[in-house]
């Protein structure tokens, strides 16, 4: 594999992703301004003009805020890469620790150093979205010391988790010969399986509440619509969601013995009973029609797809140089290569985006169906209006934007799949 290959190869692969998303972000920009002022029609009974503009607006200030984390994010990963970044912080982290603490120590130093990094380079974009835009549509309710503190406890998790797995992904690497890619996906797929168990009991209540659903009526009747659909969880439980945002929303959680079902309380005190039992079957519909297993066998399949062109990568010392990196075979770094593959990919598999979207969007139309079967339809779909506007979700978004980005139907052809 020649190294010029691999550089022209992915210099235009992000060329290319670059192009495509600044068009379909500006002609969603252009297209929700458009429609900024009138409500559609399907919605002009339910939907006050106030809130068709709010949503718009808000669509349009995230819209620019994208645009500059996408051309800023292009920038760093050009700098990582073909610039030599991460070519000068693996020399950095070699240096330091590796005469001193050994060479897997080295390796966890430099993903752990790389992860650092890039998330310091992402915080000040989450602190705009969070204060200002979300602030600014009277969305935020987090604090500045909510914020940081929840910062530490995700900073605090992910070395716990994650060290531990990257310690045993880049062990197996070492030792597993050819195929360490295999054993490697075996242990990621019994990771996630396990963190799909420990997750609602052990990681969620470190950042929220989770509360027994309190009101009596309520819970009858969500017990009851999970009866008729043969579906056990191990509980009815009400999340502050509040405490960070004025957003809505419900879901499941959890495998096996471990599964519950949540709702956020800003959910319950907008949607009536009925409406809330509506939203409760469609999500059940996502189960009883597989879909959580089938999306499931995807992302395993195409995980052990990657670490297999990974396994085969990393012995291409074109795949080091063609990405900025002085490739040293003799002494390999599963680090690096794990890094540099991370990297690369994105530009890449972004082009598969509207195939994932096309599915989710299928999925979320049967799941609707499954809903009108074992609840009323018409509690779902003032649902799905009033979680629409308490979101500032538009309604008009575009049409080419919609079809490669969205992974829940735009509103209006959501709406008129219900009413047939």
């Amino acid at each position: 594999m020649q190294a010029s290959t691999v550089s022209l190869a992915f210099a235009a692969a992000l060329l290319a992703s670059l192009a495509l998303k600044f068009w379909l972000a500006t002609r969603q920009m252009r297209h929700v301004a458009a429609h900024r002022d009138r409500v559609p029609a399907a919605f002009a009974g339910t939907v006050s003009a106030e809130a068709h503009r709010k949503a718009a607006d808000y669509t349009l200030a995230k819209g620019r805020l994208g645009l500059v984390s996408m051309a800023f994010g292009t920038a760093v990963l050009l700098g990582w890469t073909l610039l030599g970044g991460l070519d000068a912080l693996n020399n950095v982290v070699r240096d330091v620790v590796q005469p001193q603490f050994g060479g897997l120590a080295y390796q966890l130093a430099l993903l752990s150093a790389f992860t650092a990094i890039g998330a310091l380079i992402e915080l000040p974009f989450d602190w705009i979205a969070t204060f200002r835009i979300e602030q600014r549509f009277g969305f935020n309710r987090s604090t500045p010391a909510l914020f940081l503190a929840d910062l530490a406890k995700g900073t605090g998790v992910a070395l716990l988790i994650g060290l531990p797995l990257a310690a045993l992904v880049l062990w197996i690497m070492g030792a597993s010969g050819g195929l360490w890619w295999l054993w490697a996906w075996g242990a990621w797929v019994g990771f996630n399986l396990l963190l799909m168990v420990i997750y609602p009991t052990v990681i969620a209540p470190l950042f929220n509440k989770f509360e027994p659903l309190a009101d009596a009526g309520l819970a009858a009747r969500v017990q009851a619509l999970m009866q008729r659909c043969g579906f056990a969880a191990k509980g009815l439980f009400v999340m502050d969601g509040s405490k960070r945002s004025a957003h809505g929303n419900a879901y499941f959680t959890g495998l096996g013995a471990a599964k519950r079902v949540v709702f956020f309380d800003t959910l319950l005190s907008r949607l009536t009973p009925g409406e809330v039992e509506a939203v409760l079957a469609h999500e059940l519909g996502h189960f009883k029609r597989r879909h959580v297993q089938k999306r499931m066998a995807l992302i395993f399949g195409a995980s052990l797809a990657g670490l297999a062109l990974l396994g085969w990568l990393a012995g291409q010392s074109g795949f080091y140089a063609g990405l900025g990196v002085a490739p040293n075979l003799s002494a390999p770094n599963d680090a690096l290569a794990l890094i540099l593959f991370m990297l690369a990919l994105p530009p890449f598999g972004f082009f598969a985006t509207p195939l994932g979207a096309q599915l989710s969007r299928r999925h979320e139309f049967e799941a609707d169906a499954y809903a009108c079967a074992q609840a009323d339809g018409r509690d779902l779909a003032s649902a799905l209006i009033k979680l629409h506007e308490d979101n500032a979700s538009t309604l008009t978004p575009d049409p080419w934007y919609a079809r490669f980005y969205y992974s829940h139907p735009p509103a209006v052809e959501r709406l008129a799949a219900l009413s047939r």
